[in-house]
């Protein structure tokens, strides 16, 4: 039976939230013996190798004229602050803490639709947008002195995670998702090549680093692709809720590696900002299905 395409959409969130998880453990796992300039610069090479590969194999390669588009240029600059801010972050925060965070990512995306995009928000989901980001405040809990810097870090990327998806729903449909995927790999790669002195230099790899890194590599062209295609193929209502299934393989991943297990504090702040984001998409859903019919 084939697939609606917000169904379409779903799944393939689904399937992204996964494979950006998996990747994320790998990295974390790499970062205390190699930099964040280095990884950005194997990982980046290997996945855009992968992608040029199947893109050109597949016949879905756009010409670079075509990819020089504003839009997929400014999502690329988003997804390199994304980048570099996440990862700074994931060095010193528990898996499960900063992807806990990360649940406030769809009520960004309404925020950014209301105040760039102009898009309707009602005083329910302005409502339900600020009691997220009191869970999200739950969640990092600044103490006396402010907010961590791996904490700022984190709310740092959700926003510039958020513009990179308002900007991706805009990209012309006649630019292939793989040429917009082979596109922003080369681009964090080559970013990361000027951060390698700046943070200790280049470290020496062994196999089990490359293995890890191809592996990375791997999880992040899949998460890249799906999320585009989830973005470009659904509505942004229905399919953003999927985000969530990340925090399950966090939860997951981040006991058997590393033993962590988020405190009472951590499940409260994420119930709210989970609860808050999916009554947002119910209302969003619910504007939609009684706006008048052209």
């Amino acid at each position: 039976m084939a697939l609606s395409a917000n169904s379409k959409g779903a799944v393939m969130m689904a399937l992204a939230m996964a494979a950006f998880t998996c990747n994320d453990a790998l990295v974390k796992s790499l970062s205390s013996d190699l930099n964040l300039g280095q990884i950005m610069v194997v990982r980046g090479t290997l996945t855009t190798l992968l992608v040029y590969a199947i893109a050109r194999y597949s016949g879905a390669l756009a010409g670079f004229r075509l990819v020089l588009h504003p839009l997929v240029l400014a999502r690329t600059v988003l997804e390199i602050t994304s980048t570099v801010t996440f990862l700074s972050a994931l060095k010193y925060m528990p898996l499960p803490n900063i992807s806990a965070i990360l649940q406030s990512l769809p009520l960004a995306v309404t925020l950014g639709a209301a105040l760039f995009l102009k898009e309707p928000v009602g005083w329910r989901r302005w409502s339900a947008i600020v009691v997220g980001f009191i869970g999200v405040m739950i969640i990092v809990r600044p103490g006396p002195e402010g907010f961590t810097m791996a904490s700022l870090l984190a709310i740092f990327s959700v926003f510039s995670t958020a513009g990179r998806d308002l900007v991706t729903r805009r990209i012309p449909q006649h630019i292939p998702s793989l040429s917009i995927t082979v596109f922003t790999a080369a681009a964090n790669a080559i970013f990361g090549v000027f951060l390698i002195v700046p943070l200790g230099g280049w470290q020496p790899m062994d196999p089990l680093h490359m293995l890890k890194l191809a592996g990375a590599a791997v999880f992040l062209f899949v998460g890249y692709q799906s999320v585009i295609t989830a973005m470009r193929t659904g509505e942004i209502s229905f399919v953003a809720p999927f985000r969530y299934v990340s925090l399950l393989w966090a939860l997951v991943i981040g006991y058997l590696a590393w033993s962590d297990v988020p405190d009472a504090t951590v499940w409260i702040g994420a119930a709210i900002v989970i609860a808050s984001g999916l009554y947002t998409f119910y209302r969003e859903r619910r504007r939609l299905n009684l706006a008048p019919k052209p």
